[in-house]
């Protein structure tokens, strides 16, 4: 009669925890299932609405691509989760497992292969930003992005504010007002004042030492990383706020395929 109350208890026990990981499993993917389909859903919207002023064709210049790709990702993989979860399937949970650990794996390596090639990082992203410098006024995507890290970041251009002569409206050559000049959103800017959309004027005719007091004259790249190392502290509990819930539902994963093995 002990060991049959004893086996009753284990098989309790066990029922328990499996259910347990199985809430916690369909709670987590779920989560996930519904912030892809969100980042999905805004993605499509932002491209239809990009079709209408596509002039470039460049993925890193188009980050409703970038969306659309992510959330396509996250759907699918959080859905097989859910899916494997309410279902329990252990073949489809293993599929999310090893989805999932994969994904959580090339995040890592392509952020830690990102700050070992750091140089060849910044020249790549110099020359995209080039890319799309020059097409700046027909990519309204494109200018968005570049108009509001050049007034968050206190930058101008890619490498150095001379990287606007790329665009045919500023290069020294063209014709008008915005010859040899830089963007207005290069200039230091009070929130009160009226933007001077010619603060740029001549800009690029004159030497850095010269622009100092009136242009930003220090590249984005550099800028960016710069922000990036000063708030290091941020940037890690940013980074971990993305991974630790990746690595919970990993282990809650593994957790649950062994319990659902164990249990059938």
């Amino acid at each position: 009669l002990y060991v049959f109350n004893m086996s009753n208890e284990v098989r309790y026990c066990d029922r328990c925890s499996y259910l347990f990981l199985k809430f916690s499993l369909i709670v987590y993917a779920t989560i996930f299932w519904l912030i892809g389909g969100f980042i999905l859903a805004i993605g499509i919207y932002a491209e239809v609405e990009r079709q209408q002023y596509k002039t470039l064709e460049g993925v890193f210049l188009a980050p409703a691509v970038i969306l659309i790709v992510l959330g396509v990702i996250m759907f699918i993989v959080s859905f097989i989760g859910v899916l494997a979860s309410l279902r329990d399937n252990l073949c489809l949970l293993k599929v999310f497992l090893y989805m999932l650990a994969l994904c959580l794996i090339l995040e890592l390596v392509s952020g830690i292969v990102a700050l070992i090639f750091r140089r060849q990082t910044e020249d790549l992203l110099n020359k995209n930003i080039r890319k799309g410098m020059v097409n700046y006024y027909d990519d309204l995507d494109f200018k968005n992005i570049m108009d509001f890290v050049q007034k968050t970041f206190k930058c101008c251009g890619g490498t150095d504010f001379t990287d606007w002569q790329v665009n045919m409206y500023h290069n020294c050559s063209a014709p008008g007002p915005l010859a040899c000049a830089v963007p207005y959103t290069c200039c230091p800017s009070k929130p009160s004042e009226v933007v001077n959309t010619l603060c740029g004027y001549k800009a690029l005719e004159k030497e850095r030492i010269e622009n100092i007091d009136l242009i930003y004259t220090r590249g984005c790249t550099n800028a960016v990383f710069i922000w990036f190392m000063d708030n290091c502290k941020i940037m890690a509990g940013l980074l971990l706020g993305i991974l630790v819930p990746q690595v919970r539902l990993v282990v809650v994963s593994e957790e649950d395929s062994d319990c659902l093995h164990k249990t059938f």
